[in-house]
């Protein structure tokens, strides 16, 4: 993180999830039909959380070690190197877990997911 930024850190180690939002920077075009790694199917943009988005901003909830300085040591972390970090929020269970009903096109694939690996549209 920035210097000029350290002070609004004060507080977060206490949290041990935050969510990281971000900008996805090597997106080069914005896509409304996309095929998601756990389809087989195209999708709309919107039911995916694919990157080629219109607006080229991402989520993602991590699990935070420690700070030391103005550096966040994290775990589970689903971004790559070097990408731009837009702002820090923590995680706060009251506010962002919700009780689910449905989760879409994704409930006869969420059962894989300990088995599917990245199809490599991340790597550079």
């Amino acid at each position: 993180m920035f210097p000029e930024y350290a002070e609004g850190l004060e507080g977060l180690e206490g949290f041990s999830h935050i969510i990281l939002i971000y900008h996805f920077h090597l997106v080069k075009e914005s896509l409304l039909k996309v095929k998601p790694y756990m389809s087989d199917e195209p999708k709309g943009i919107f039911a995916t959380r694919a990157p080629p988005r219109p607006n080229p901003i991402g989520i993602s909830v991590v699990r935070l070690l420690r700070i030391e300085g103005t550096t966040l040591h994290v775990q589970d972390v689903d971004i790559v190197d070097e990408t731009p970090l837009l702002d820090i929020k923590p995680y706060v269970p009251a506010f962002d877990v919700r009780n689910v009903e449905r989760i879409g096109w994704l409930e006869s694939a969420v059962q894989r997911l300990r088995e599917t690996k990245d199809n490599g549209r991340f790597s550079r």
